[in-house]
């Protein structure tokens, strides 16, 4: 039996990151890290419950308990999330190449661990032609590129460490 999962599918995971870049401007950078972490979360949204959240951090807590519903869904069990994500690592950095190479992100800057946004017209035309994202979806985006922006990759309360999906404890 065949099943299919949008984490292996190198289209899907285009469709997924130009979601995530067309929240930005031209010029804004963020490192590739990061949204290989939001990616991660945008594919499996029971996940975004796991997250370490600080006790100063209970409207955020609010949030994702009432937008993103925890789902039963078995497509969505992950079992080992560290093994989950490095196996759908270069289904991400081909994406980003790809992105890269319709001049919508600097080629160079994912060298640097960094994507930077040339073009936002390009983007957004083909985010304008994309189906509409479920609520959920819509939701998860917003969390990650709102809240999840603003916090630091590295570091004890940094990303990395919060979402435990790759290691930081050598950071700086």
């Amino acid at each position: 039996m065949i099943v299919y999962n949008q984490a292996f599918d190198l289209y899907h995971t285009i469709f997924r990151i130009l979601h995530f870049l067309n929240k930005f401007e031209n010029g804004t950078k963020i490192e590739v890290e990061r949204i290989r972490i939001w990616d991660f979360y945008l594919l499996f949204p029971s996940k975004i419950h796991e997250i370490k959240l600080r006790q100063t951090e209970s409207d955020i807590r609010k949030l994702r308990k009432e937008f993103i519903k925890d789902s039963n869904n078995p497509y969505e069990k992950v079992y080992e999330n560290r093994k989950v994500f490095e196996k759908i690592k270069p289904y991400q950095l081909a994406a980003l190449n790809c992105i890269a190479s319709y001049g919508i992100i600097d080629k160079s800057s994912i060298n640097l661990q960094r994507v930077k946004i040339l073009n936002k017209d390009i983007l957004a035309e083909f985010v304008n032609n994309f189906d509409e994202l479920t609520p959920k979806e819509k939701n998860v985006i917003s969390l990650m590129t709102g809240h999840f922006n603003q916090i630091s990759l590295f570091g004890e309360n940094g990303l990395k460490s919060r979402t435990s999906l790759m290691e930081s404890r050598y950071d700086a």
